[in-house]
């Protein structure tokens, strides 16, 4: 015992100077502990379908950068598709002639997004779903102002994807592009949200909508149609274009906005076309020039050039010289984002607009109307079904290619059918209508829209169709009368 306690010492002494020399000659590593600290954020929409419903949104815009979770949940629901422009018999060797793309399913019941531009020259429309079962799709209705069309395939229980709120997205935020590049099948890609609200000027439509989520997410030729997905694994939109020179991606990709394609979707499967709202205004950008001269503190707003007569803005009180700053309490800081927020109403909506006046804020609601200055809504027919369908006939838009052959916009008839009013007129399939009782007639939706016209007169004597057009390898003009 008496031995015990020098040993003790010495042990202390020993320790001690253990530690020292090693603290000495390897310093220990200081470890640093992220915390993530930031809220989470909430964003709501209203669904056109019911004004009612609300998307809560869960999870931090930055978080995860784990992408495992979202890609295995989004790539099952991403399709390769086919648009064939004639039959089996136009192939050679074995060849595909067509255009080929991707496409979202967006409900378990077979309902598919894509892009216009991936089926407008097609025939025949051939799905691939990722566990590579093939269907033939029928195509709903397209918007070329969108560049978004819906197909629909005969199955059931499938796996889809939920329609997010690109509101909700903001610059930086990590994203996943999925699809179909150069037909390697469920391909994902990882980027960033650049800019929003991109317009690049693409879309051939008198009525077009350009307002993209800018990425810089590898997208390459066979992406259209395809998925963008925020990192929970929802739709905030639809890959369509890329900017490049030598055809392949260059740095960056654009997307159509899920809450735009929300409504576009909803028109064409509930009324066979889009229901077009305006506000009645012809706009210019706002310059810095224009703004000092107007007394705006800074650069912002959309110029109102020109007011329609008996449009909802007149009726509003809006006029020429006025600046629109805000539609519904969103900033509206270039034309693509007032145009965006306008292409999500329909005709009878009313939105509130906020605009600058002699150095002032003004708030009015403004009553939307449709092209031809009233709120219908146009190709609702008998028992749900639109009007065409009613008097016996399949219409759709030319396409691009259609448009150069027969030198002419109009409204092309797929098919007729048998014993309805159209087939008692002896008309064939591939008419295209150019005129309908003397009104030029440019697209599906004015067909649609003149016929409802006609088919609400009141009196029955005036009720009476007579179809102007053409066909092809035809040179003269062809018509056909009928009663609605």
């Amino acid at each position: 015992m008496k031995n015990l306690g020098p040993i003790i010492l010495a042990s202390v002494l020993s320790a001690f100077i253990a530690v020292t020399a090693y603290r000495f000659f390897d310093p220990p590593v200081k470890e640093v502990i992220i915390q993530e600290s930031a809220p989470a954020r909430y964003t709501n929409f209203n669904d056109e379908d019911n004004g009612a419903s609300h998307h809560v949104r869960k999870f931090l815009s930055s978080s995860p950068t784990n992408f495992i979770t979202a890609a295995e949940a989004v790539t099952p629901a991403v399709v390769n598709i086919k648009a064939s422009v004639g039959s089996d018999n136009d192939w050679w060797g074995g060849g595909f002639n067509g255009s080929s793309g991707s496409g979202v399913i967006i409900s378990s019941d077979g309902y598919i997004v894509t892009n216009n531009h991936v089926i407008e020259d097609g025939r025949t429309i051939e799905v691939t779903l990722d566990d590579r079962q093939q269907y033939e799709a029928e195509l709903i209705g397209s918007d070329p102002s969108t560049d978004l069309a819906l197909l629909k395939i005969e199955a059931t229980k499938l796996p889809h994807l939920t329609l997010g709120n690109s509101d909700s997205i903001r610059v930086g935020e990590w994203v996943l592009a999925v699809g179909n590049p150069f037909n390697l099948a469920s391909t994902v890609t990882a980027g960033i949200i650049s800019a929003k609200g991109r317009s690049i000027d693409i879309l051939d439509d008198a009525y077009k909508v350009e307002s993209f989520i800018q990425t810089d997410a590898a997208v390459n030729p066979g992406n259209s149609g395809g998925a963008l997905v925020n990192t929970n694994g929802e739709l905030i939109g639809i890959n369509t274009a890329i900017i490049t020179r030598s055809g392949r991606y260059e740095g960056y990709s654009f997307a159509i906005p899920s809450n735009l394609a929300r409504k576009v979707i909803s028109d064409i499967r509930d009324y066979g076309t889009v229901q077009r709202a305006i506000l009645g205004v012809g706009i210019d950008p706002v310059t810095s020039e224009l703004a000092k001269r107007l007394g705006l503190k800074s650069v912002e707003g959309i110029y109102i050039n020109n007011v329609t007569k008996n449009s909802g803005a007149e009726e509003a009180g809006i006029k020429r010289g006025d600046v629109i700053l805000k539609i519904n309490g969103v900033n509206t800081k270039s034309i693509p984002e007032l145009q965006e927020q306008v292409a999500r109403f329909r005709p009878g909506k009313t939105v509130e607009v906020e605009y600058f006046r002699d150095k002032k804020k003004y708030k009015t609601d403004v009553l939307l109307k449709n092209i031809s200055g009233t709120t219908s809504l146009v190709g609702a027919g008998m028992n749900g079904n639109s009007l065409p369908e009613t008097l016996g006939f399949e219409l759709r838009d030319l396409t691009s290619s259609e448009k150069r052959k027969f030198d002419s916009d109009g409204a092309y008839v797929v098919s007729i059918t048998r014993g309805s009013k159209i087939d008692r007129t002896n008309m064939d399939p591939g008419f295209v209508i150019t005129k309908i009782n003397d009104k030029k007639i440019t697209s599906l939706a004015e067909a649609i829209e003149q016929l409802d016209i006609i088919s609400k007169k009141e009196e029955k004597k005036k009720r009476k169709v007579m179809l102007e057009g053409v066909y092809e390898g035809y040179p003269d003009l062809w018509y056909y009368a009928f009663p609605i």
